[in-house]
This record gives structure tokens, C-alpha cells and sequence, in this order.
């Protein structure tokens, strides 16, 4: 009976496990990391709703809780905010946006308060064609959720640093503070509602981000399933190549006493 499950210890066979066990713990591993995935996904999501819907707070006491490491930025973002100040007039946008389904621009201004702090607003999104619409010239009181500078992706392209800049790929707070007055917040505001209200003409307030479980779930499952699959293929195919080996075996035996009954008669003879 061992003889028969010799073959499983061939160089090709133990390849074959090899590749078979590298598959499975492989797959098994990219199901747990889409459900890791999906748990980061949740907790964004309890984030998001938990921050958002609490009263606004007046942004200078969280610039001084940030400040004196009461509350890191990344424990702030999604708070509601309100600051009150002057937008400077140039602004910069953000280009490569989207929202609803259409191209565009994102509209960034920076706000000059009172206190001597510069914060820069998100004042909202422009689809592409649109002229960009000139920051209130009144002084503006802004309702907005605390947002953190945002980084350069592996990979990603840099933005020109030759000069001050009207275009860039991202709300690099570090980057545009070196071209604004004042002493720059480390963070930014994505407006929602401001005094003097916000008109027809003036960009499209940043839509919320869509809260759902995403379809990490999905994808851990059909790499359970494939692993599963593998591991199937596997039973499989060593059932068929035992079968095989099986019919031979019983093939030789049967052949093997004819034979023998051949030889002895031409002896006799």
C-alpha cells in the first residue's frame, strides 16, 4: 500500500505541492487582508459619522489642542469647524477632481483671521470648462470639517516647486505654506456652509465621501473560494493519478499469471 503512494515524493509531484501550498497560503492571506481592509473601511466610516455630526467648534481651539498634542491632526480630521476671516485673492486650484460624474478642479483659497493665522478652505469643486469664481471680498464666516494636508503617493508625480504656484495635484499643506502669509494651520477646511451664503456662481461645496462597507468582503470571500479550489484541484488530482496507477497495477497482475501459465506449458511441451 506505501508503494502506491510513492510517486507523491517525485521531484515533479513535490514541486507541484510546493506551487499548491504556495497558492492556498498566498490566497488565504489576500482573503484576510481585503477583511482587514474592510475593517479599516468601518472604522473610517464610525469616524466620519461619529466627527462629522458633532456641534462645530471654533477652529482656533482645535488649532490649540493640535498644538499642545491634546488631539493629533489625524484625531481632528472630519471635526466640524468654524473660523471667520478674509480671503486673500489669489487662489490655486486642485486639478484632476471629480464629483457627481464630472471632470474638474477643485477651488483652493487662503483665509487671513485676525489672529494672524492663515487657514486654506477647500471652498468646493468647479467641472472643467468653468471659469474659477473670485473669493468673496467681504470678510466671511466659514462652516466647514477639519480636513489633513494630504501626501504624495508612492509612485506619484510631484508638484513644481520653481515659484509660487496656481495649480497643484494635491492639498500639501507644507508645500503651499511656503508661498502664504502668515502662520499656516497644519490643517485645512473643506467648506460646507459659509456667511455671506453661498451662490449659484460659487463652486460646488465637496461632496461627502461615500460611506459603505465597499466590496472588500466580496473579495476576501472569492479568495476563500479559490484557495478552497486549489486545495480541491489538489485531492483531485492525486485521486486521479492513485486511480490510474491502480488500473495499471491491476492490468499487470491479471497479465502476469497468463504469462506464467504460457511459460509453463511450452515447458511441458
Amino acid at each position: 500500500m506505501v508503494e502506491m503512494y510513492r510517486f507523491l515524493f517525485r521531484p515533479l509531484w513535490i514541486l507541484f505541492h510546493v506551487v499548491v501550498a504556495a497558492a492556498i497560503i498566498l490566497m488565504v492571506n489576500l482573503g484576510f487582508w481585503q477583511l482587514d481592509r474592510l475593517d479599516e473601511r468601518q472604522t473610517f466610516n464610525r469616524q466620519v459619522i461619529e466627527r462629522s455630526q458633532q456641534a462645530p467648534l471654533p477652529l482656533a481651539d482645535v488649532l490649540d489642542e493640535i498644538e499642545r498634542g491634546g488631539v493629533s491632526t489625524d484625531e481632528a480630521e472630519w471635526l466640524p469647524v468654524t473660523v471667520a476671516g478674509s480671503f486673500l485673492p489669489d487662489q490655486i486650484v486642485e486639478f484632476n477632481q471629480s464629483q457627481g460624474g464630472r471632470a474638474g478642479e477643485n477651488v483652493l483659497a487662503a483665509l487671513a483671521v485676525d489672529d494672524g493665522t492663515t487657514v486654506i478652505v477647500n471652498r468646493g469643486f468647479i467641472p472643467l470648462g468653468f471659469e474659477v469664481p473670485a473669493a468673496p471680498a467681504t470678510e466671511v464666516s466659514v462652516t466647514g470639517l477639519i480636513r489633513m494636508s494630504e501626501v504624495r503617493d508612492r509612485g506619484g508625480l510631484t508638484d513644481s516647486a520653481d515659484g509660487p504656484v496656481d495649480e497643484v495635484r494635491r492639498i500639501d499643506i507644507p508645500f503651499l505654506a511656503q508661498q502664504l502669509p502668515g502662520d499656516v494651520a497644519p490643517v485645512y477646511v473643506q467648506l460646507v456652509s459659509s456667511e455671506p451664503s453661498v451662490t449659484v456662481g460659487d463652486p460646488e461645496p465637496i461632496s461627502r465621501p461615500e460611506l459603505d462597507s465597499g466590496p472588500h468582503l466580496s473579495y476576501a470571500i472569492q479568495w476563500f473560494i479559490f484557495s478552497l479550489a486549489v486545495a480541491v484541484g489538489w485531492v483531485l488530482a492525486v485521486r486521479r493519478s492513485l486511480a490510474t496507477r491502480r488500473r495499471a497495477l491491476a492490468a499487470e497482475q491479471a497479465v502476469s499469471p497468463a504469462a506464467a501459465d504460457e511459460r509453463t506449458a511450452v515447458g511441458s511441451g
